[in-house]
């Protein structure tokens, strides 16, 4: 301490030391069983990451297969990975989440290590279905049980965590994972896939500290549709298929910026490392705290609506790289990627309030095994429908694009509005 007339002050280093301390405490989940499930998360994305990096380079160079045949197989594994969503969330809600999960985790190991003995397109395909209808269903039922294990009160919270994580796990996992490309050898892949297998393994023994959680009994005012399950429950259905529209921008980061980079500006290609290094910094950093007052239907709509917009006008930055010189064209993309991050992570937050209130209490598994496969849905269309936009009309496709986004936030107000008035037992609200 220094003595300042007649007061007492903290030192600049003390006070440095001190908002640090702060700073990394923030960042560190509250609870215990958040962060158990960050760790078993870190270890789970890590592999993923280095298959994710790998696996086209693997399919192509060591099993022969073609481009357009690992590109087709991947399409219908990623229909698969729709269908697999609904039965699985709702087989959860029998079972239990946690159980299924764990289940499935160690079916995904296995399916993992099938890959390395594949030789031929029907192989492949075989156990691409296999592994991507495992990891769909597998979000589901993690979805699920996160909505029983987690209070209510810090469910967005935690999941905002957990996608910093996820995002600080596929980058390490990719940055391992170029040990092994420049080596380019099939023991070199095979090793990656076993490592990614075995994250699996490690993850099911994490999962037996969650609290695996009940559902809540069902509400004797749930209406004549609810029953059906979440498929009868067309207001949430709706929430979903707009969610939905916007998850599409998952693919623009993937694929269709980076196509837009290297065919359709004169920036350098190296800006799509510094675009994708952008994004992850900026999730990491500020996911957990664009969930600050959202967790409630009505604030999570507005905040979507304004994810739309803002979706909207990155994608007309987008577009503007277009027929400038180098630096310009790296500054517009660099400003429409923070744009695109910002409404990312409003998207996620406001996605996740909604997917967790609007949903019937008592099928956690049904309601998130829907909601997930409107995700689904969205990565298996995004890049014919992204590419066949912005990249084939270039400015006017990127507008058409970003009006797509707009109106998907705008529509989620009255639409969960809706939602909200055919809640039973829901204090009214107003979107």
């Amino acid at each position: 301490m220094t003595w300042t007339g007649s007061m007492f002050s903290a030192a600049p280093d003390t006070r440095v030391k001190t908002t640090v301390r702060h700073r990394i405490a923030g960042l560190v989940p509250d609870d215990t069983v958040t962060r158990r499930l960050a760790v078993q998360t870190l270890i789970n994305t890590l592999g993923n990451g280095l298959f994710m990096t790998v696996s086209a380079v693997f399919f192509t160079r060591s099993v022969g297969l073609s481009a357009v045949q690992v590109g087709l197989g991947l399409t219908i594994a990623g229909a698969c990975g729709v269908a697999a969503g609904i039965p699985l969330g709702q087989l959860a809600d029998r079972l239990g989440a946690k159980r299924l999960l764990i289940g499935l985790y160690l079916a995904q190991a296995v399916g993992l290590s099938c890959y390395a003995l594949v030789g031929s397109f029907p192989a492949f395909l075989v156990v691409a279905c296999l592994v991507t209808a495992l990891d769909s269903g597998g979000r589901s039922v993690k979805n699920a049980m996160l909505a029983t294990a987690l209070p209510a009160e810090s469910r967005v919270r935690s999941r905002a965590y957990l996608r910093a994580v996820t995002n600080v796990g596929i980058g390490a996992g990719s940055a391992l994972a170029a040990v092994a490309l420049s080596i380019d050898t099939r023991t070199g892949y095979l090793s990656l896939i076993a490592v990614d297998a075995a994250t699996f393994l490690a993850t099911t023994l994490l999962l037996r500290g969650i609290p695996a959680g009940t559902p809540a009994p069902r509400q004797p005012d749930a209406p004549r549709g609810r029953r059906l399950g979440a498929l009868g429950d067309p207001a949430f259905l709706a929430v979903t298929a707009l969610n939905g529209v916007l998850a599409i921008q998952f693919s623009l980061i993937d694929v269709t910026v980076p196509l837009w980079v290297v065919g359709h500006t004169h920036a350098p290609a190296a800006v799509v490392s510094a675009i994708m290094i952008t994004n992850t910094v900026l999730i990491v950093l500020f996911q957990v705290r664009a969930t600050r007052n959202i967790a409630d239907p009505a604030p999570a709509a507005r905040v979507a609506r304004r994810a739309g917009l803002l979706l909207a006008a990155a994608c007309a930055v987008y577009g503007l790289a277009h027929g400038v010189g180098p630096l310009p064209a790296v500054l517009i993309l660099l400003a429409a990627t923070v744009l695109q991050a910002v409404a990312e992570m409003l998207s996620s937050a406001a996605g996740w309030a909604l997917s967790y209130e609007l949903a019937d209490p008592a099928a956690p598994g049904a309601y998130q095994g829907l909601y997930n496969t409107g995700f689904a849905a969205a990565s298996m269309l995004a890049p014919a429908l992204t590419t066949n936009t912005a990249i084939r009309f270039g400015l006017g496709g990127w507008l058409v694009l970003g009006a797509l986004f707009a109106v998907a936030g705008v529509a989620l107000v009255p639409v969960t509005r809706w939602a909200l008035a055919t809640r039973p037992s829901t204090v009214e609200e107003t979107a």
